[in-house]
């Protein structure tokens, strides 16, 4: 299969269709910044957007966390869907290496009512997680450079409690892990590494979903 068509053929686009369709719309709020994303940046495809960020909605109101981490909050559409759930006295910790986004991730926040309950970090992720201190999170969403995956899953998950929920994006990443044997592309090898490094992993339980570019899910144990 070309990968340039993989993504296309995870699920039938008929069945992506017809479930987006039977699926809850975005709020008002998601829908703007939705719209806002696709016609003022030059890459909205890196938004979640509406059929993942209602399964991210959906986790977090199970979940009901106190805390969340983020790492690639982009616009912060993401990050209004994982704070579905956030309990009354919770706190979100998003980073974001783009400082070009600082605005708009906060006027998110603002309509979305967690502007309060959310300290935006602005740097890069490497640097800024050390300084998290004694901080356990419930709920953990990583979307952001691909070569750092392998970093941020080693540092995340001692800093988890017990039954938080880490999700990763773009695990399948077009389709490069399954079909690039020796690609020489770091992004592509790293993101095999991780993907086993997850599946032999005792410290969780996942489970790789085929949605969008792929997203696994971790359970720590």
């Amino acid at each position: 299969m070309a990968l340039n068509n993989f993504l296309d053929h995870i699920v039938h686009p008929d069945a992506q269709q017809y479930a987006e369709e039977h699926t809850s719309p975005e709020n008002d709020t998601l829908h703007a910044l939705n719209r806002w994303t696709h016609l003022n940046t030059p890459q909205p495809h890196m938004l979640s957007g509406h059929y993942q960020g209602k399964l991210l909605e959906t986790i977090s109101i199970l979940l009901k966390p106190r805390r969340i981490l983020e790492i690639g909050t982009y616009v912060g559409y993401s990050t209004a869907c994982l704070g579905k759930g956030l309990a009354a006295d919770g706190k979100i910790h998003c980073i974001e290496a783009n400082e070009e986004y600082e605005e708009i991730i906060a006027d998110t926040l603002k309509k979305a009512g967690l502007f309060d309950r959310t300290t935006v970090h602005i740097g890069l992720a490497t640097e800024i997680l050390p300084q998290l201190g004694n901080e356990k999170f419930d709920l953990v969403f990583i979307d952001a450079d691909k070569i750092n995956y392998l970093n941020y899953y080693q540092t995340i998950v001692p800093m988890m409690n017990a039954n938080g929920i880490l999700l990763i994006d773009n695990v399948l990443w077009n389709g490069k892990v399954l079909y690039e044997q020796r690609s020489g592309d770091k992004e592509t090898e790293t993101l095999k590494q991780l993907n086993d490094m997850i599946q032999n992993d005792p410290r969780v339980e996942n489970i790789l979903l085929t949605i969008r570019d792929g997203l696994m899910m971790c359970i720590k144990l």
